[in-house]
């Protein structure tokens, strides 16, 4: 499984749009194509989208990001993005801790 964190600075003024148009459009349709949304958040000083997807290959990922579904609202979608990051990433948890209500 591959796992995307995705960073995205969007434009000024754009974010309640663009968080509107990412749950419309992004997260159902890549779903689709088995590119699964697994978070995001919203870091509204710094104008920040933060999200997280997983994927089984590349060539899902290309499935999806070729996809007439896709074409269709990526110039919606793009006009929001000022600026995109993207980090793949690897599972690093080896246990999970106790919570604090467990602790002695």
């Amino acid at each position: 499984m591959i796992t995307q964190v995705r960073i995205y600075t969007i434009n000024r003024g754009m974010m309640d749009s663009w968080v509107s148009a990412f749950n419309k459009h992004i997260v159902p349709t890549s779903a689709s194509y088995g590119v699964q949304v697994q978070a995001a958040w919203v870091n509204r000083p710094q104008n920040e989208f933060i999200w997280v997807r997983t994927f089984a290959d590349e060539a899902t990922l290309k499935a999806y990001e070729s996809s007439p579904e896709r074409a269709a609202y990526s110039g919606e979608t793009g006009s929001h993005i000022a600026k995109t990051e993207v980090r793949t990433v690897e599972e690093a948890l080896t246990a999970q801790s106790p919570s604090p209500a467990g602790r002695a």
